[in-house]
C-alpha cells in the first residue's frame, strides 16, 4: 500500500524513535542525548520525553529519563494480534520436545534480527535470547538464514550499509567473506555458525517461507559446541528443522 505524505503524522514517528533511542547501551538518557540520537532539537526531545512520563511509559529524576515496563505493552500488542507467532509457537514446542533443545523464530528488521517466538520448556537450560531481543544479523545463524533468501543486489546494498562489529575473536567482520557465507547458505538451504556472538556456542537455522515462497523469518537453535561435532549437530537437528518448515510453508 502506497501511503501519501500528507497522511503521515511525523510527530508519532519521532515519538517512536525516542522510545527506540533507549537500549542496552543507553538505559538512561538526558534530553540532549536523546536529541542527538534522534536528530531533533533538545526542546523537542524534552517534550517527547515528558509526554512519555505523563502517559506512564517513562520516568525521570529531573535530568535523566528511563523507560518503564508499560512500554512492553507495545510489543505485546504485536504478539497478541499477529497471526504468525501464534502459528509458529506450537511447532517450536514440538521441536523442543523432540530434540530437547530450545528453539527460536526471528525476523529481520533492518540490520538486526528480532526474536519473535521462543519455545518454552522449563526443563531445558536456556541458551540464546528472549523474545523481543534485537541482535546484529551478521552474528546470528537466524540472520544468515534469512539473508540467504535475498537477491545478490539486495545483499550488496545491505552489506554496504551494515556495521560488522566483532563480538568474539571468531566473528566474521569482512563484508566480502560474509557475502560468500550467505551465498553458500543459499545453496545449502540452512546455515551453521560457531562462536560468532558467544564463545563455545553453535547455532543452526533454516529460513521459513510462506506458500508463495517469500521468506517470513527463520527458525533455529543454539547448542554447546561439545560434545557433538558440527556434522553431528547437523545430522541430529537439520532433518527436524526441515520437517517443520515444510509444514509451515503450507499453513503460513
Amino acid at each position: 500500500m502506497e501511503i501519501q505524505r500528507k497522511d503521515v503524522i511525523d510527530g508519532l514517528g519521532k515519538g517512536l524513535q525516542v522510545i527506540e533511542a533507549f537500549d542496552q547501551d543507553h538505559p538512561r538518557l538526558t534530553a540532549s542525548e536523546t536529541a542527538e540520537q534522534v536528530g531533533i532539537t533538545r526542546t523537542a526531545a524534552r517534550r517527547y520525553l515528558l509526554s512519555l512520563v505523563h502517559f506512564g511509559y517513562a520516568q525521570t529524576d529531573g535530568k535523566r529519563f528511563w523507560l518503564l515496563p508499560r512500554v512492553l505493552r507495545l510489543g505485546q500488542s504485536y504478539l497478541q494480534a499477529a497471526r504468525l507467532p501464534r502459528v509458529i509457537q506450537p511447532f517450536l514446542q514440538r521441536l523442543a520436545t523432540e530434540c530437547q533443545e530450545n528453539f527460536s523464530f526471528g525476523v529481520l528488521d533492518g540490520h538486526e534480527v528480532v526474536y519473535v517466538v521462543r519455545s518454552n520448556n522449563p526443563r531445558l537450560i536456556t541458551i540464546g535470547f528472549p523474545v523481543g531481543a534485537r541482535v546484529p544479523a551478521h552474528v546470528l545463524t537466524l540472520g544468515i538464514a534469512i539473508l540467504s533468501t535475498k537477491t545478490d543486489a539486495w545483499l550488496d546494498a545491505w552489506t554496504a550499509e551494515h556495521e560488522f562489529g566483532a563480538f568474539t575473536p571468531y566473528t566474521v567482520t569482512d563484508p566480502g567473506e560474509f557475502l560468500r557465507i550467505v551465498r553458500r547458505a543459499r545453496e545449502l538451504g540452512y546455515w551453521v555458525t560457531e562462536q560468532q556472538y558467544t564463545p563455545g556456542l553453535r547455532g543452526i537455522a533454516v529460513p521459513v517461507k510462506d506458500r508463495k515462497g517469500a521468506c517470513v523469518g527463520a527458525i533455529g537453535t543454539t547448542v554447546p559446541m561439545q560434545p557433538l561435532s558440527r556434522d553431528e549437530s547437523i545430522e541430529r537437528l537439520l532433518p527436524k528443522l526441515n520437517d517443520v518448515v515444510e509444514i509451515l510453508r503450507d499453513v503460513i
